[in-house]
């Protein structure tokens, strides 16, 4: 489980050093293009049993081909050196906008890279409708 919110930096050679409590689970990993402005990194076999669900819709559905496009058409293994570091391909990291400032959450069962100023506001934007979307969760 991945939980917390760390700020770090995006290191020369597009590295970025995962948060100590989330590097002692893994070393394998995939990153892809995330929603709402960020990175998704998944553990490997998360990442596998994530697609596995989704290859069970339909694929008769445009929106089932598409969302699996997006999530694996863009996605890259990464491996986690001694000390915790992964390389982001640099296309994610134009995807993401991601500058020297990042910030890194836990997510349950994912992580999420964030270029910090965008983070902040879309934190800020989803925090004034707290209420609202905790109602709407009844609805699905």
């Amino acid at each position: 489980m991945f939980i917390g919110k760390y700020y770090h930096a995006l290191e020369e050679n597009n590295r970025i050093s995962l948060p100590k409590k989330f590097r002692e689970i893994e070393t394998d990993w995939v990153v892809t293009r995330g929603l709402d402005g960020g990175l998704f990194l998944f553990r490997a076999t998360n990442f596998e049993q994530e697609l596995k669900q989704l290859s069970q819709r339909t694929f008769t559905k445009k929106a089932h081909r598409d969302f699996i496009r997006l999530m694996t058409n863009e996605a890259q293994e990464v491996v986690a050196d001694a000390n915790g570091r992964v390389s982001l391909p640099e296309y994610l990291i134009k995807f993401a906008k991601l500058k020297k400032d990042l910030v890194i959450v836990g997510s349950y069962e994912r992580i999420e890279i964030w270029n910090r100023d965008s983070y902040h506001q879309y934190l800020t934007q989803i925090e004034a409708q707290a209420e609202e979307i905790a109602e709407r969760l009844n609805d699905e």
